[in-house]
């Protein structure tokens, strides 16, 4: 049976007994009964001081790149996803009166997901204010096994490229944090509270632990497995299916032609050795954000074989089809993108200006994955220390 870092705490939790606890978490802290944090602790009889909300919120309503306010309760909700940059890190007045602040959210294993971001600035923080974090850590849902992508360079750290992570890290928070203090010398006091029999190559669904939506767009564990790649459509003009049943898995805009992007997709999937994924022509209509309460057209992405699927080859491969079928409409993304003007949110996805280049230039997919194996290599050596499992 596997045991989330959450459960494992409650099983020893004298060890925080007139502590003074401050929690960052979001909905999905919760135990295998679906209880959460704040709940579990208090029943135990830890009280929270107070608790610190990521991007979306501690319940996860608000969407992406959506400023979440404070909350005034009986324990006290501080944003940590403001109006600003700065409002991405606690003031740290907020924890030096804290003994001790623990972290519990749900990764998806992709370097754009903003929690461990979000893990790494309070990491900062509490190394100036001298104040312990303890990761109460969960499984990598898309396995910890698979690496992919490339590594963020100089120049192009965003919230949703914070630290020099290759796209699918193929890590827990947990291996996170102790990559961020030793690595990167965030000297801060870290405790990894590892979750229990869960193995590296397992998805999520392989254990006996409850899949809770992560964000208002990431409703399936099937969903998180293509967000590697498909993310990427968010540095762009079409649509990425937010506003959908189906975000992500659905693609497309109004002035698509939708049998040939499809096919565009399936010929370049060939060309490029992906496999374990096929195109469905389809037409959509977001209920918000892009090409809101208008049809679109483009295509719906089925998983066949999640194994042999390469998520960010995917998402790769979608940008080239779109870019072979444009016909005078299709744009990158131009507009502020997490706090940052420049560089554009593509190049802040990717970590550098090298795939939108080379996609421009025709460059195939394939060859800038080949491109990326000696930094992707790298990567494996450098995460290697900080393996927990």
């Amino acid at each position: 049976m596997a045991r989330s870092g959450l459960e494992v705490l409650l099983g020893d939790i004298g060890r925080l007994r007139g502590a003074r606890v401050g929690v960052c978490c979001n909905h999905t802290a919760v135990t295998r009964d679906l209880v959460h944090i704040t709940t579990a602790l208090e029943a135990v009889g830890v009280k929270v001081v107070r608790l610190f909300a990521p991007e979306h919120g501690v319940d996860a309503l608000a969407q992406d790149m959506i400023t979440v306010e404070d909350e005034g309760s009986v324990t006290r909700v501080v944003s940590l996803y403001g109006d600003s940059a700065d409002s991405l890190r606690p003031d740290p007045d907020l924890l030096a009166d804290l003994d001790v602040i623990l972290f519990d959210i749900q990764d998806i294993g992709a370097r754009y997901y903003t929690y461990q971001a979000t893990l790494g600035f309070i990491m900062e923080v509490a190394a100036q204010t001298g104040t312990k974090v303890i990761v109460l850590d969960r499984p990598n849902p898309i396995d910890g096994v698979s690496v992919e992508g490339n590594v963020v360079q100089p120049g192009f750290e965003s919230f949703v490229s914070a630290y020099p992570l290759a796209v699918r890290h193929g890590m827990t928070m947990g291996e996170l944090g102790t990559f961020f203090r030793d690595d990167l010398e965030i000297a801060c006091d870290l405790e990894v509270i590892r979750c229990e029999g869960w193995y590296r190559d397992q998805w999520l669904d392989q254990t006996d632990l409850p899949w809770v939506f992560p964000s208002p767009n990431m409703p399936t564990l099937e969903c998180a497995g293509i967000y590697p790649g498909m993310c990427l459509i968010e540095g762009t003009n079409i649509s990425e299916g937010r506003g959908t049943t189906r975000p992500f898995h659905l693609v497309g805009a109004p002035w698509i032609d939708r049998d040939r992007l499809a096919d565009f997709c399936t010929k370049g999937a060939a060309e490029s050795g992906l496999s374990g994924v096929a195109f469905r022509p389809a037409s959509f209509e977001p209920r918000f954000q892009k090409h809101a309460a208008m049809p679109c057209h483009g295509v719906e992405i089925f998983v066949q074989n999640r194994h042999s699927m390469e998520p960010f080859l995917l998402g790769l491969v979608v940008l080239e089809a779109l870019l072979r079928e444009d016909q005078g409409q299709f744009a990158w993304r131009t507009e502020t993108y997490e706090f940052v003007d420049d560089p554009i949110a593509i190049d802040l996805l990717c970590g550098s200006a090298e795939a939108r280049v080379s996609l421009e230039s025709r460059v195939r997919p394939s060859e800038l994955i080949d491109g990326w194996r000696t930094q992707l290599g790298e990567w494996l050596e450098r995460r290697e220390p900080h393996l927990l499992y």
